[in-house]
């Protein structure tokens, strides 16, 4: 836990901003400069004898920045800083890519690469009969070691003749397009939030019941459905970030960067 003692800055009381506005900007300076995620902030009662402020006022400042996301309140043990969340932007490009371009290292571990028979509902979503065989491919995906969702993609597998031959893809619609030509082109989700049941909630890493997002894909190549998959994304970790347009006008802002976790 850090010092209260080591948290540089002090209070104007002579100034005409509001003094726990004061501390918390200094709370959020130290934060920045010298808190990595997860650390513990001292307690109101030691932030209050070091800047001489009632505990009333301390708390109003912890709550500003807890209301922000910046730090949270465990019952029990603390404050700590939050780790930031990931704007998810669900576009058909790479996890990979996208957690790299981020500074962090992604990772999979393969929960399961097989050959299922499609069930009623597999075959309804991909339009399909009913027994059509299809690949199964179900991942934690991981950035910096962390579990951050869990992803299952269902693929005919007339599409992909070969594929289980293999070891798992490290990127999936890489391999798509390198070997089979399946090239994604379009894609329709559909983004709910949900809670965490006890398996994923195990793999997550979180508690039953968490919130989660659950995003259910459709993803096509020309007017062919090629792939179905269900991704659960720890709601902790990620916002959704959707850029709106008015139709008509024209963008001014180039929302390339987005990603999906692919």
């Amino acid at each position: 836990m850090a010092e209260a003692a080591s948290i540089a800055g002090e209070i104007d009381r002579a100034s005409g901003t509001p003094i726990y506005v004061q501390l918390r900007e200094i709370l959020r300076t130290f934060i920045a400069q010298s808190c990595p995620p997860g650390s513990a902030l001292p307690s109101e009662r030691d932030l209050s004898e070091r800047f001489g402020l009632a505990r009333m006022t301390v708390r109003q400042a912890i709550d500003a920045l807890v209301g922000e996301e910046v730090i949270e309140r465990v019952v029990g043990l603390g404050t700590f800083v939050r780790k930031p969340k990931l704007d998810l932007q669900v576009k058909l490009t790479s996890y990979s890519e996208e957690m790299q371009r981020r500074g962090m290292v992604p990772a999979a571990k393969v929960l399961s690469f097989e050959q299922i028979a499609a069930s009623a509902f597999l075959a309804r979503e991909l339009q399909l009969e009913e027994g059509t065989p299809l690949v199964r491919f179900r991942r934690l995906l991981l950035a910096d070691n962390e579990p951050m969702s869990v992803d299952e993609n269902f693929i005919p597998a007339h599409r992909v003749p070969g594929l289980l031959d293999e070891a798992p893809p490290t990127s999936l619609y890489n391999v798509l397009s390198e070997r089979f030509g399946l090239v994604m082109e379009w894609g329709e989700d559909m983004i709910e939030a949900t809670a965490a049941s006890p398996s994923t909630a195990r793999l997550l890493n979180v508690d039953v019941g968490a919130p989660l997002l659950k995003i259910q894909r459709h993803a096509f190549v020309a007017r062919a459905m090629v792939d179905y998959s269900v991704s659960y994304y720890r709601a902790d970790r990620y916002k959704l970030w959707v850029p709106l347009q008015r139709p008509g006008i024209r963008p001014t802002r180039n929302y390339s960067s987005g990603y999906r976790t692919q």
